[in-house]
């Protein structure tokens, strides 16, 4: 009997120490799962903070430092890890607490810049190196070219809307009819019906970048036959030839990007116009100094809210030489055709800010902190 009694004593003990193991692994197991269960929640709710924007790189191309580095400061405050900045000057020339007011060009400099000259293969060389710097950056999805006398017209939330609503790129492209430029020597290399023009304020997609990075035939073609002619800057000493027609006077940043895209097969992939307004209407100017090759320089007497407003109100654009008219959209909407402006001194541009016409870009940054 006593033996039965312990034997049932054993059984029901070892039955315990069963059911107790089976509840401690129960709530091991569930507390494991909760676990999980809020890690994941956490994860989930701190997913759209880790995951990076696709951002717009912005390529300046300047002499020395940038004149207008303060209006692009209050541009740029807000959109922080949305674009990255790039500038090509002169050799040597470095963005630091001396050269420059704003946090968002320290050392934005790239390190193989070389000598340009207008007019000058050594601009789209210039071009080509700021986009295989900015190329190294795998979240640049877009890449703006700007020069150092451009001001942004909207503010940044606007500008990246619009820019990455649209998988194309937005280069001003055109077939040029009417001047002499191109060289016979470029065919067949460079066929005339692909030979385009255009402004180098250019707007391109990753795979256009990388398409211009990766050129090892056209460039050396504009290398060695598109050249501009050796005539005087302005006409005041000299009077246009006859017929200019018979010189090939090429530019070579307002023929290379639009016609390396068309030899590539690639318009159809383009939107084909700039963002960036330049007044060639020199029509109207008594200033001589404006009678020249390059678009109207706006000066501090320039810089009003009437001027900027009519430049936001264009909405077409007519290309005479392929009797085409651009009416331009956004989001399959009508729109503005423009989201950058130049030629603007140092005097219009901080004349337009302290007005707030080129403003308020971030509301929550007050003028004071920009000076």
């Amino acid at each position: 009997m006593k033996r039965k009694a312990t034997q049932q004593q054993k059984s029901h003990y070892k039955w315990r120490r069963k059911l107790f193991a089976v509840i401690l692994l129960g709530f091991c197991f569930g507390t494991l799962v909760m676990m999980m269960q809020s890690q994941y929640s956490r994860i989930m709710m701190l997913g759209p903070r880790l995951v990076q924007k696709p951002k717009i790189a912005f390529l300046f191309i300047a002499r020395n430092r940038l004149p207008l580095e303060i209006v692009w400061d209050s541009f740029f405050r807000g959109g922080e890890n949305k674009f990255s900045i790039s500038v090509h000057s002169r050799p040597g020339f470095l963005f630091n607490k001396a050269t420059t007011r704003s946090v968002y060009f320290l050392n934005r400099q790239i390190n193989d810049s070389i000598q340009v000259d207008w007019g000058e293969a050594s601009m789209i060389e210039a071009e080509r190196r700021l986009l295989k710097h900015a190329l190294d950056d795998p979240y640049n999805e877009r890449f703006v070219f700007l020069s150092d006398s451009c001001i942004p017209l909207y503010n940044f939330s606007y500008t990246y809307d619009y820019i990455m609503s649209t998988s194309t790129s937005f280069v001003d492209s055109f077939a040029d009819t009417k001047e002499g430029r191109y060289n016979p020597k470029m065919d067949p290399v460079i066929p005339v019906h692909n030979w385009r023009k255009g402004s180098q304020w250019v707007v391109l997609t990753r795979k256009h970048a990388e398409v211009v990075v990766k050129d090892s035939t056209i460039f050396p073609r504009f290398q060695e036959y598109c050249k501009r002619r050796s005539l005087p800057e302005f006409w005041r000493d000299h009077p246009l030839p006859t017929d200019a027609s018979k010189e090939h006077n090429c530019i070579p940043d307002e023929h290379y990007v639009q016609t390396l895209l068309a030899q590539e097969g690639l318009e159809g992939e383009i939107t084909r116009r700039s963002l960036t307004h330049s007044s060639w209407d020199l029509s109207s100017s008594k200033d001589h100094e404006r009678r020249g090759w390059h678009p109207v320089t706006y000066k501090f007497s320039d810089a009003t809210p009437m001027l900027i407003q009519s430049i936001k109100d264009i909405d077409n654009i007519y290309y005479e030489t392929e009797y085409r008219r651009e009416w331009c959209t956004s989001k399959g909407k009508p729109s503005t055709c423009f989201l950058f402006a130049r030629k603007f001194t140092r005097p219009a541009a901080f004349r337009l800010l302290n007005m707030s016409v080129l403003g308020p870009f971030n509301e929550a940054t007050s003028k004071s902190s920009l000076w």
